[in-house]
């Protein structure tokens, strides 16, 4: 997670360091919020991971790195404010949970899906279920798949009535995707790829990265259209996208919903858990959960 990510997603940030005598071993981004009089501890909105990264000494002994990773967790969870409700997702790969839960917070888990892009575009295409690969050909020959980033607001749009059908309330306004669209382009790790039949918008994929990994960060199509070629033909082009790029993984952003988690499985990914971390020891946040 970068700097100018947290500064464009949060509104006051700060950050956790574990040192290894003089050497950073540890680094923790957290958003101490407030809402209605409570402090609260929150994975930022738009933003899929939070938590604490640990940066291991190369010659760290295999046998040593999971103590190593336990200690540079505790050290900088002492430096974590006080807040009484949290709710954090953590990055795939981080397994503490008997620390987490010994600390007094709830652990629950998550999925996603993450597809090695060290394998050919030919292995990659196979790994991919029949019916996907049907429908991706014929997607080729129907819609043309190109970066426009001007297309945010029309994302914005078709996810706000796919969520009014039903009746979800958005996470996040326009004005916030807006934000965090020009802060990526500005460092170059953003792609909107739109799926167009004639002047059409049909489906929408934005698509974020970082030096490793490329993100399904999110997507949506036209709502009541004929389109659902466009959203499996939209993933395969950012999948190779980002192989070109030369990153190493492309990480769906899984999903807990069992129709999402069925499609993102036919990409041939490996399911990986993730941590999510919970508190609530507020009163008046439990009421406001009760009613929302």
């Amino acid at each position: 997670m970068q700097d100018w990510w947290l500064d464009a997603v949060c509104e006051n940030w700060d950050i956790a360091i574990a040192q290894n005598g003089d050497i950073v071993s540890g680094i923790w981004p957290y958003d101490l919020q407030q809402r209605i009089g409570v402090k609260l501890l929150r994975t930022p909105k738009l933003t899929p991971y939070a938590g604490p990264h640990v940066f291991f000494p190369a010659d760290l002994k295999p046998v040593n790195r999971d103590g190593f990773e336990y200690e540079s967790i505790v050290a900088m969870m002492k430096q974590l404010p006080e807040a009484k409700v949290w709710h954090l997702s953590m990055q795939p790969g981080l397994k503490q949970a008997g620390l987490f839960k010994n600390a007094g917070l709830g652990v629950t888990v998550q999925q996603t899906f993450l597809i090695d892009l060290q394998q050919t575009e030919e292995q990659l295409f196979s790994n991919l279920k029949e019916s996907l690969r049907r429908n991706i050909k014929a997607a080729q020959k129907e819609f043309t798949i190109a970066n426009d980033p001007a297309a945010i607001q029309t994302l914005f749009k078709y996810q706000q009535q796919t969520l009014e059908r039903k009746d979800v309330l958005q996470a996040y306004s326009l004005t916030d995707m807006e934000r965090l669209h020009r802060e990526c382009n500005v460092h170059n790790c953003s792609a909107l790829w739109v799926a167009r039949k004639e002047d059409d918008i049909a489906a929408i994929v934005w698509n974020v990265w970082d030096a490793g990994r490329s993100y399904y960060f999110m997507g949506a199509q036209k709502p009541n259209g004929d389109t659902y070629r466009a959203m499996p033909a939209l993933l395969w082009h950012s999948i190779i996208e980002a192989k070109k790029r030369g990153n190493q993984y492309f990480d769906m952003e899984g999903s807990m919903d069992a129709g999402v988690e069925k499609f993102f499985r036919n990409f041939g990914g490996t399911r990986e858990l993730y941590l999510v971390l919970k508190k609530n020891k507020s009163l008046v946040w439990k009421l406001k959960e009760l009613i929302r």
